[in-house]
């Protein structure tokens, strides 16, 4: 382990050298690659299948977790073309952010580059490895990836055609993305902060907290996904119903999935009962205050551990509320500050909820399950961030780059302008638009 955090970090140093057409040239090699040797992966992807199989019947894998590990055709193209799309965006690094005139030929430039070595360690999905190495190899970033046991051949073989790939282009160095396997060595990364420089952990809640509580390395990711919906008196009954049953149905595990309704009383009587009605029809089972027990009946009761509670599945929980105010505070307290929305007509409503609610990802009358790189058209993303600094959100290419400044000078010296008679700074910002 500890050699491959070095010749990652060494590599990392290169890395932040080469030019976009190099890093482009790269990752179509690898899509190329990806594409020629589809049937290997394939083939490898069935071993872990075949061994999922036996975890499912032991108790130890889920059926959902063994279809989010299953290849096939359609998930092979799937990869090309989220690779496709990372080479069509714009290089995030050496991008000028700022220009500050310190005086006349002094000038500081705000800019981009990249992180260095960046640990992700992910469960299950094995199309994740040539997504993440994409947008590490356009942030010119090197990774160390660890995924989940039940891919182990997919992985591998992943990782050899991506280097296979990454090894055919000039200039390009060795050791730019990187495969780890074991526990052990998970825990002797975690030690790595000579090397690595962010961790990113894409998983189950436990997995995100063990990595947060035994690291120096920053972590960026987020342990909880509790999201809400609040159900304004002043939203349209069909919108919200619509707005909601998505948040909760399209994918019920995902992090992004509503995982609370806060309904005004102004409305409850109203739209609760179809509400209810079109999640019952869905088969998810609704807990509720006692409010909402009264307006409907035959409702499990909530209590206050639902509310802290991401389900992952088809539940929900429902209060009634009397206020703006009182669902922006319920959010605040209980909420992950992963993603809430607010359904309502009223704009002053709207601007309050989205100015208070202390969330990476704040909606108006949409679904929840927005919250993703892709939908973003970031290309992709390495995970979603609850951080409040550095990177928030979706995290694609732009978060996983930084900036340094550059100080272009003439010969000054700090003495020129301290003590009696020293020169005065101007500090003349530039605008953006003449910076590029």
């Amino acid at each position: 382990m500890f050699d491959t955090a070095q010749n990652a970090k060494n590599s990392s140093y290169l890395l932040a050298s080469l030019s976009e057409k190099v890093k482009n040239q790269a990752l179509l090699a690898v899509a190329e690659n990806i594409k020629a040797r589809k049937d290997l992966i394939l083939e490898e992807n069935k071993k872990d299948l075949a061994e999922a199989e036996k975890l499912i019947e032991d108790g130890e894998l889920t059926k959902a977790l063994y279809n989010r590990l299953k290849l096939d055709d359609d998930k092979i193209d799937v990869i090309i073309k989220g690779i496709h799309d990372v080479i069509n965006l714009e290089d995030p690094v050496n991008k000028i952010l700022s220009i500050t005139e310190l005086d006349e030929g002094l000038d500081l430039h705000k800019v981009s580059c990249p992180i260095g070595v960046i640990g992700i360690i992910f469960e299950s999905r094995p199309d994740v490895v040539p997504q993440i190495a994409a947008l590490a190899v356009k942030s010119a970033n090197a990774a160390i990836l660890k995924g989940g046991r039940e891919a182990n051949f997919s992985n591998e073989i992943l990782v050899n055609v991506i280097n296979e790939a990454l090894s055919s282009i000039d200039s390009f160095p060795q050791n730019a993305v990187n495969l780890i396997k074991t526990r052990e060595d998970v825990k002797e990364m975690l030690k790595m902060d000579e090397f690595i420089d962010l961790i990113i952990p894409r998983g189950s809640n436990s997995l995100v907290k063990y990595i947060q509580e035994n690291t120096k390395i920053p972590v960026l990711g987020h342990s909880d996904g509790i999201c809400h919906i609040y159900t304004d008196e002043f939203a349209h009954i069909e919108t919200a119903i619509k707005v909601s049953i998505d948040s909760k149905i399209q994918y019920p595990a995902a992090c992004n999935a509503v995982e609370t309704m806060l309904v005004h009383s102004g409305i409850a009587n109203k739209i609760m009962p179809g509400l209810i009605d079109a999640f019952r029809k869905e088969e998810v089972v609704v807990k509720g205050d006692n409010r909402t027990r009264e307006i409907v009946s035959g409702i499990e009761s909530a209590t206050d551990e639902d509310w802290a509670t991401e389900y992952t599945d088809k539940i929900i929980s429902i209060k009634v509320v009397d206020s703006i105010n009182e669902a922006i505070d319920h959010i605040n307290k209980y909420g992950s500050g992963h993603t809430d929305c607010i359904i309502t007509q009223n704009e002053q409503n709207r601007d309050l909820f989205m100015n208070l609610v202390d969330s990476a990802g704040v909606y108006w009358n949409a679904s929840t399950r927005f919250a993703d790189g892709f939908r973003y058209g970031f290309g992709a993303e390495v995970g979603i961030s609850t951080n409040k600094t550095h990177a928030r959100g979706p995290v694609g290419l732009d978060g996983l780059t930084i900036y340094k400044y550059r100080l272009y000078g003439k010969g000054q010296i700090v003495a020129e302008y301290s003590g009696k008679g020293s020169k005065e700074f101007t500090h003349r910002k530039q605008y953006l638009s003449t910076c590029r």
